[in-house]
């Protein structure tokens, strides 16, 4: 299975999903490696970006994956979002994924994100502006709607494939979901009806069965996988190797730590020491939840990553990180 979006094909169905705070250039570039057809930078604020400030520059630069360069935009206004769209294709982006799925109230309260789609007419004009700005692929991610009385994600993805949107993403939730419940995956199958480009489906999907039930529910071509990568990097190229009917071996709890040392070392690379250090504190918990959970009660897992992430001197964050995955390696084994 791979997916074409234009002149760009996918080495399989499996995304990593856009997550602020989390798809930073060391997580992405090592799910990319770990065999995600396709990761996506962190939602970029399309201003912020045309306005230099360091940390959307930072946000747009080129991950170490083989699957094409992408950058996700957010914003309201089309100016805004035509001149952000140039400046990340001239930072080497090869598709630009237009944010209209974000359900956080920072985002939507500017008009933003989920918002877009109380607003088709002026959710249209920011498509319509990207894809005149730009000479590469452009994507789009959504939810099922704002809520319940509006589900017009099949309308939405209509107009967006008329005016070039090139691949669609709906997460089956709706903006006023947030993240409670679960997604549900049939609900996105009038979108597939509505529409000839490629759909992923996205939410709730954490495993090779979930992914296979949300495509057949759905009818999409792909998945995205979003909040269950955290803690573990595999889990894209996993999915993506057991759809393909390829045996997958979960790496051992030792290569799990060189996992999580190599992308901690391109945090200190990327932020410096001390923002480095404070960035990667989520990861390190995450990879211990899920390393550790069936071996630790809740409160040992607690005490655990607090000690371990109450440091701010990255050597001894190393020698912790190694000693932890390299001696219940050893104990595993014995």
């Amino acid at each position: 299975m791979s997916i074409q979006i234009e002149n760009i094909s996918l080495k399989n169905p499996v995304v990593l999903a856009p997550m602020s705070g989390v798809t930073d250039l060391p997580f992405r570039s090592l799910v990319g490696k770990l065999g995600a057809g396709m990761v996506v930078s962190e939602m970029t604020a399309s201003e912020q970006l045309v306005l230099q400030r360091r940390d959307m520059v930072r946000k747009v630069t080129k991950d170490g994956s083989d699957g094409p360069f992408v950058v996700q935009l957010a914003g309201r206004e089309a100016n805004w979002m035509a001149l952000g769209a140039k400046l990340a294709v001239d930072a080497g982006a090869q598709i630009i994924d237009i944010n209209m799925g974000c359900p956080s109230r920072k985002v939507t309260k500017g008009a933003s994100g989920s918002a877009l789609m109380r607003d088709l007419d002026h959710a249209i004009k920011l498509i319509d502006a990207v894809i005149a700005a730009i000479d590469v692929p452009v994507t789009l991610k959504m939810r099922l709607g704002w809520d319940d009385a509006s589900l017009n994600a099949p309308e939405l993805a209509q107009r967006a494939q008329a005016a070039g949107i090139a691949m669609v993403c709906v997460h089956g939730r709706t903006r006023c979901q947030f993240y409670k419940g679960k997604a549900d995956w049939q609900k996105v199958k009038p979108v597939r009806d509505a529409i000839t480009i490629p759909l992923i489906i996205n939410g709730d999907i954490n495993s090779t069965m979930s992914a296979k039930k949300a495509m057949m529910q759905s009818g999409a071509d792909g998945v995205m996988i979003g909040r269950s990568a955290c803690g573990q990097p595999w889990l894209p190229g996993q999915i993506a190797n057991e759809l393909a009917g390829k045996k997958f071996v979960e790496p051992s709890l030792q290569q799990q730590g060189k996992y999580l040392l190599e992308q901690f070392s391109g945090s200190l690379d990327l932020y410096g020491q001390k923002l480095g250090v404070t960035m990667f504190r989520k990861h390190i918990a995450w990879t211990i939840d899920a390393a550790f959970s069936s071996l630790k009660t809740k409160s040992e897992l607690s005490e655990l990553r607090s000690k371990i992430c109450r440091s701010t001197n990255p050597e001894e964050i190393t020698d912790q990180l190694y000693e932890l995955f390299s001696s219940k390696e050893k104990a595993r084994a014995a």
